[in-house]
């Protein structure tokens, strides 16, 4: 049985040309990036080689790179490098952190457990039916704050693959003094992003989405914005005092190179994977009643689409498409007994959402594989519209 693997959202296939370089830096590289004999220089030397690499697929400087271990890390340091200072302890008002209602739980979740703690104060923005931002409401929001601000909206959605007006989004909040932080996970690789012409300050990464190694990641930043962040990591001092520990060298070798893969080969994958998940759709249109497509179709990566299969529960369609891989909502949020936050916030019932399957393509996805999945994705869905039939 030949397993197809349509969740790259969730994490991507590492490219062979990655664990080539990956291996090469683990066995011919060793040493402490941070020491000043021969061995630690050349470490530190592969380590500003990828800052270059980072910071080329996203458009900023290579000394605003900052590596995680993950995008998790860099929208926690983000968050919490913004709030860091202490503004109670030094007698200032607190910091206001907005978010929009469908980010990533490393940014949703951290910016309420920063609100709890005391240590800044939270609004929620909303979205739209669509799934972006909604930048009317968003504009009435931070109009309305004053001091300190850093706004995080996602450039675009894991789930939905929806885009959001990021440059729009940065214009506003610049207007009103403060910073924006952009979750570019899902986006980089995908469509053209640029954090300067943009208008973002901070940018977060991760290496598995890219195809490169898990457990590595960035926080990409102005130099500005890195320069009024506090550290959340404390140790030697290492990646600008922001995040203390010695340097994961093979891992960073790894992710440098997935970005100079991604930025050089996403024109044409994008087009490419664009096609086949257009067909992948269209064949199971073709053969089903009652396929909606979550989102504005209008403007979404070219990879994912999120498909409600009315009537059908998704857990159920999701066990017997097996051997197909997808997801119903976001990978971090798979065991959770409630509905996916990103459908519900674009106004879906709980009963829509527990009906949504995302379906995301990628590198090493084939017209064959899509075409095979689709009739497995039909099987299923009959198979489980029947037994839920003859069970009412």
């Amino acid at each position: 049985m030949n397993e197809i693997y349509l969740d790259y959202n969730a994490s991507a296939p590492c490219d062979p040309r990655v664990v080539e370089a990956v291996a090469k830096a683990m066995t011919d590289g060793f040493g402490n990036a941070s020491s000043a004999h021969r061995f630690g220089r050349r470490q530190a030397a592969a380590v500003s080689e990828a800052r270059e690499q980072v910071a080329g697929l996203v458009g900023g400087q290579p000394g605003g790179v900052i590596f995680t271990a993950g995008a998790t890390e860099a929208n926690n340091l983000a968050l919490g490098g913004f709030v860091a200072p202490g503004a109670e302890a030094q007698g200032r008002a607190l910091p206001t952190v907005v978010a929009s209602a469908v980010e990533h739980a490393s940014v949703g979740r951290t910016a309420e457990a920063l609100a709890v703690a005391g240590r800044c104060d939270l609004r929620v923005a909303p979205v739209t039916p669509g799934g972006f931002v909604d930048l009317e409401a968003l504009a009435g929001i931070v109009q309305a704050i004053e001091g300190e601000l850093l706004v995080s909206v996602m450039a675009a959605n894991s789930e939905t693959g929806v885009l959001n007006p990021v440059s729009e989004t940065a214009d506003l909040v610049h207007q009103a003094g403060g910073l924006f932080h952009c979750d570019a996970t899902q986006m980089l690789g995908r469509l053209p992003f640029d954090m300067s012409a943009l208008g973002c300050d901070l940018v977060s990464l991760s290496g598995h989405k890219i195809c490169g190694p898990t457990g590595v990641g960035a926080l990409v930043g102005t130099r500005e914005a890195v320069a009024s962040m506090g550290p959340t990591v404390w140790g030697g001092g290492h990646e600008r005092g922001l995040r203390s520990g010695s340097l994961n060298v093979a891992g960073i070798v790894g992710l440098g190179v997935a970005a100079e893969i991604a930025a050089d080969e996403r024109a044409a994958e994008a087009e490419r994977v664009g096609i086949l998940r257009d067909r992948f759709v269209a064949a199971l249109q073709g053969e089903l009643t009652d396929v909606v497509q979550n989102g504005d179709v209008g403007q979404r990566l070219p990879n994912t689409v999120n498909l409600r299969f009315c009537g059908t529960d998704a857990d159920a369609v999701l066990v017997n498409m097996d051997p197909v891989a997808a997801s119903a909502g976001s990978a971090c949020s798979t065991g959770a007994i409630e509905p996916s936050p990103v459908l519900t916030a674009m106004g879906l019932s709980r009963d829509a959402a527990f009906e949504s399957v995302r379906f995301s393509l990628g590198r090493f996805t084939t017209e064959s594989e899509t075409a095979a999945a689709a009739e497995h994705v039909v099987t299923a869905v009959r198979y489980v519209r029947h037994m839920t039939t003859e069970a009412a």
